[in-house]
C-alpha cells in the first residue's frame, strides 16, 4: 500500500483510536525510535514527543541519543540539521515530507552565491564578510557558511554569534531573516545607519556601492510568515485593554513590535520567562499559536493572551498530524525509508563545520 493510500484510510479513524494505535506501535518499537517534538507542533502530536524543545535543542538531543531512528516532528530544515549532527548509524525521519519553512525558502544557495559574487565586485568578500545563517535555513546554506568561514545562529545565541563573526571580519551577511538580524544588532548597539537590506531580486541587492562599503550588517530580505503578522497596533490595543500586561515577543517579529515589548527572546526563553513569573502576572505573547495555547494551559494562574487578533499558526508545522506520525512509525517497523531525510555528502561536511563553530560558542 502506498503512503497516500494508507493516509486516506487513517483519516477515517477517530482521533482517540489513532492515539491508541500510535502508542501501541511506539511501545513495540521501544528504544529503536526517538520522537522529537518542536514547540510549535499541534498538541496531539506533541503528546508523543520523547523530547521537546526548539530546533537546535532537538537536534542536539538526537545526536546524543542511542536510538537508531529519529522521528523529527517539525519541518524540513530541522530534520536536515538533525541528520547533519547525528551519526551514520542513525536515520532521521520527517513525518510529512511537505513540511517546509517559508522563511528558509526565501534564501537558496543560488541566490546566496549570486549575492556573494556581487559583493565581491565591491569589496573582497572572503576577507571582509562573515556569512551567518539562521538555523531556519537549508543544509546548502549552512554548507555555504562553513565553506566561507561563516557560522549558524539561533534566536537564543544570535548576539554571541554576531560578536564572534565581527571578531573574524568587519562585516556580516545575515540570512534569511532580516528581523532577527536587525533586532539583534540594534540590541548590541549597532546603529540603523550601519545596516542595509539585501533584496536578492535587485542588482547589488538594491544598494549602492558606497552603502555596501559602509555597512557592518547586510540583512537579507526574508521573514517568518507567522511572526510578521504581529503589529505595533496589537501591542497598543492589548495594553489599553489589560492593565499591567507584559508583552513577550520572539525576535523574528518586526522591529516595531520588539521595540515596544517588555521582553524579547527565543521560544525557550519565552517559556522560561512565563514559568518564572509570579502568579497573576498577565502576558500577551507574539509567537506561534500552538505554543501560546500550550502556555495558557500549563499556567492557568498566569493569564496568557495571543497578541494578534488573527490566527498566526505555522501551517507547515501543522502538517504533521497523528496520521503522518503513525505512518512513519509503521514505515520504520517495516524497514521503509520513504520518510527519511538525507543531507547530500557535498553539503553535510561543511554544514557540520558551521554548526560546530556555533556549538563551540555555547
Amino acid at each position: 500500500m502506498t503512503t497516500q493510500a494508507l493516509l486516506t484510510e487513517l483519516y477515517d479513524i477517530p482521533e482517540e483510536i489513532m492515539m491508541e494505535k500510535i502508542q501501541t506501535l511506539k511501545d513495540e518499537l521501544g528504544s529503536q525510535v526517538l520522537i522529537l517534538g518542536h514547540h510549535y507542533q499541534r498538541e496531539e502530536v506533541f503528546h508523543f514527543a520523547d523530547v521537546s524543545g526548539d530546533s537546535l535543542k532537538l537536534s542536539q538531543q538526537a545526536a546524543a541519543a542511542d536510538a537508531a531512528n529519529i522521528i523529527f516532528c517539525g519541518v524540513h530544515f530541522m530534520a536536515e540539521t538533525a541528520d547533519i549532527l547525528t551519526s551514520d548509524q542513525q536515520a532521521v525521519f520527517l513525518p510529512d515530507l511537505a513540511a517546509g519553512c517559508s522563511m528558509a525558502d526565501m534564501a537558496n544557495d543560488v541566490q546566496v552565491n549570486q549575492c556573494w559574487q556581487e559583493l565581491s565586485t565591491v569589496l573582497d568578500a572572503e576577507v571582509k564578510v562573515t556569512p551567518v545563517t539562521y538555523i531556519n535555513s537549508t543544509a546548502a546554506l549552512k554548507s555555504f557558511c562553513g565553506e566561507h568561514g561563516g557560522i549558524v545562529c539561533t534566536s537564543s545565541n544570535a548576539q554571541k554569534v554576531l560578536t564572534w563573526s565581527w571578531q573574524q571580519k568587519e562585516k556580516i551577511l545575515f540570512f534569511p531573516d532580516q528581523h532577527l538580524g536587525e533586532n539583534t544588532a540594534l540590541a548590541m548597539g549597532v546603529p540603523e545607519s550601519d545596516m542595509i537590506l539585501w533584496d536578492p531580486n535587485l542588482p547589488l541587492g538594491g544598494n549602492s556601492k558606497q552603502a555596501i562599503e559602509h555597512a557592518r550588517v547586510i540583512l537579507w530580505k526574508g521573514f517568518c510568515s507567522v511572526h510578521q503578522l504581529f503589529k505595533h497596533e496589537h501591542v497598543v490595543t492589548m495594553r489599553k485593554n489589560h492593565i499591567d500586561i507584559e508583552i513577550l515577543a520572539h525576535p523574528e517579529c518586526s522591529r516595531e513590535v520588539c521595540d515596544t515589548a517588555n521582553f524579547v527572546g527565543s521560544t525557550e526563553a519565552i517559556i522560561q520567562y512565563v514559568k518564572a513569573a509570579k502568579e497573576g502576572q498577565k502576558f500577551a505573547i507574539a509567537t506561534e499559536l500552538n505554543l501560546v495555547n500550550r502556555l495558557r494551559m500549563q499556567y492557568p494562574e498566569k493569564p496568557v493572551w495571543f497578541l494578534s487578533p488573527m490566527v498566526c499558526m505555522c501551517s507547515t508545522m501543522f502538517r504533521t498530524d497523528l496520521q503522518h506520525l503513525y505512518a512513519t512509525l509503521l514505515a520504520i517497523k517495516d524497514g521503509d525509508k520513504t520518510h527519511q531525510i538525507i543531507v547530500p555528502d557535498e553539503h553535510k561536511a561543511w554544514a557540520k563545520i558551521s554548526l560546530e563553530r556555533m556549538l563551540n560558542l555555547v
